[in-house]
């Protein structure tokens, strides 16, 4: 099990939001050493808080962060953007796929080396958009749904290695990215301290809030769940040949 105390965490969005709130959380619970990616300069009063300027689809300040960043035990892809769409326009669909689906697959890329050496944890902020659309924005739902595919098929090659990988399928939170939809809508502070309560418990799939936890049940007991535990038994199986994927028939 991953404990935050004595941990080093990176939280990637963590100026405000969610992000903010798992950098205080974080250090409520005793974490040596917080590293809070940012795409603008920010500050903290905390001695142990580390800002670093970070955005996650620039691939030069996430090599900088990762030469930076001497050892982790806790990477945190909670960056995000949700923009509205009808899926007419093919560019809100790839600038959310930058940022939500390529984002924490590089910096999981720039990273995985210092928490193998831990034996740490990846946890992946996603949305219960990930389980079925959003009309007001079906390119977020796309996006995140892509992510926690991702997520999933990184979770058994990262137990290879001693790293667990965790799914945060979040509800309605009351962030800037929710200003003006008016539906109920818990606190960040809610939500980031059930996250790590998830990870310390070594759940796989978290989810933090009143909204969310509603269908966890179903969820962990179901049929795509169930489909995900059997997929991983082709794990140890030989990769077909490149060149004749199907096999000869």
């Amino acid at each position: 099990m991953v404990h935050i105390a004595g941990s080093t965490v990176l939280v990637t969005g963590g100026n405000r939001g969610i992000g903010h709130a798992l950098v205080e959380e974080a250090l409520s619970r005793g974490a040596r050493r917080v590293y809070a990616g940012t795409r603008t300069p920010w500050t903290h009063p905390d001695t142990r808080v580390t800002p670093l300027l970070l955005d996650i689809t620039d691939s030069t300040q996430i090599r900088s962060a990762a030469t930076t960043v001497e050892s982790l035990d806790i990477l945190v892809n909670n960056a995000g953007i949700a923009l509205y769409d009808d899926l007419t326009d093919r560019s809100a669909i790839e600038r959310q796929l930058a940022v939500n689906l390529f984002g924490p697959y590089e910096m999981t890329r720039a990273f995985r080396v210092l928490l193998e050496r831990s034996g740490g944890a990846i946890v992946n902020n996603l949305s219960l958009a990930a389980l079925a659309p959003v009309p007001l924005s079906p390119a977020y739902a796309i996006s995140k749904a892509a992510a926690l595919s991702m997520t999933q098929s990184l979770r058994l090659r990262a137990a290879e290695h001693g790293v667990t990988v965790h799914a945060v399928l979040t509800g309605p939170t009351d962030t800037d990215m929710n200003r003006g939809l008016e539906i109920p809508k818990v606190a960040p502070e809610i939500v980031a301290r059930a996250i790590f309560d998830g990870v310390e418990k070594g759940e796989e799939d978290i989810f933090p809030d009143p909204v969310s936890e509603t269908i966890a049940d179903a969820w962990r007991n179901g049929a795509a769940k169930a489909l995900e535990r059997e997929f991983a038994q082709l794990a140890g199986m030989p990769v077909p040949d490149a060149a004749n994927p199907d096999g000869d028939r």
